[in-house]
């Protein structure tokens, strides 16, 4: 999952970017307006975090450009603002969620992983396919009561997809959900090594990962597989 952070406090911003990493997201980091604007025409995001008090800005113009141009991705408002009729007018303006300064990092956690449930119609943090259990809140996979032992990228990997369960997910998707811009890698045979792991670990679990030729990846359970 790829997250943009929009926050021209440097120590903070690193704090924030180590936590989430940590927690198995790809983190890019924008110092201000300029910056937010050039990572968002670029790439695609599952969750924007945003500042007000940008250098160049208010950091509501980015929420008011990416809003125009239709885009439906999450942005959760970090503000020290606390006033009631500022959240009011933000979340009016199209931002999804708001959390005051200074910030609880497991706080901030738990909001950006309901936002990425809610953009894709998921209320439960447990998604269950066949006998595999995906706990997102806990960052953990089971087949029945047995745990996966998965790497981060693999993990990352089976909740992008399974999120998305009976949709097609590209590889130029996960590629960008898996990896940052400063990972040195070939980025065709990457993904590809973390869905051929992924697949044997899948294995007894209901689940398949079926390639869909010339177009990438859907997760369907054992009876919907085509014959």
């Amino acid at each position: 999952m790829r997250l943009l952070l929009v926050e021209d406090n440097h120590p903070l911003a690193d704090v924030i970017c180590r936590a989430l990493r940590q927690e198995g997201y790809v983190v890019d980091w924008a110092k201000n307006r300029r910056e937010a604007d050039n990572w968002l025409l670029g790439q695609s995001y599952d969750v924007v975090l945003l500042d007000l008090g940008l250098p160049d800005a208010d950091g509501a113009d980015v929420l008011r450009r990416l809003r125009a141009c239709g885009s439906r991705t999450p942005v959760l408002i970090m503000s020290a603002r606390e006033a009631v009729d500022e959240r009011v007018r933000l979340l009016d303006l199209g931002a999804d969620d708001y959390i005051v300064k200074p910030i609880a990092l497991n706080e901030l956690e738990a909001r950006v992983r309901s936002l990425m449930r809610r953009s894709h119609g998921i209320a439960d943090p447990e998604i269950c396919l066949g006998t595999l259990r995906l706990d997102t809140a806990g960052h953990r996979a089971l087949v029945g009561d047995t745990p996966l032992e998965l790497s981060s990228k693999e993990l990352a990997a089976l909740e992008y997809i399974a999120v998305r369960a009976r949709r097609i997910v590209t590889k130029e998707q996960l590629l960008q959900a898996l990896y940052g811009w400063q990972d040195d890698i070939n980025s065709v045979n990457a993904v590809e090594k973390v869905i051929s792991r992924l697949r044997v670990k899948l294995e007894g679990s209901g689940v398949i990962i079926r390639t869909v030729r010339g177009l990438g990846y859907s997760l369907v359970t054992d009876e919907n597989q085509e014959a």
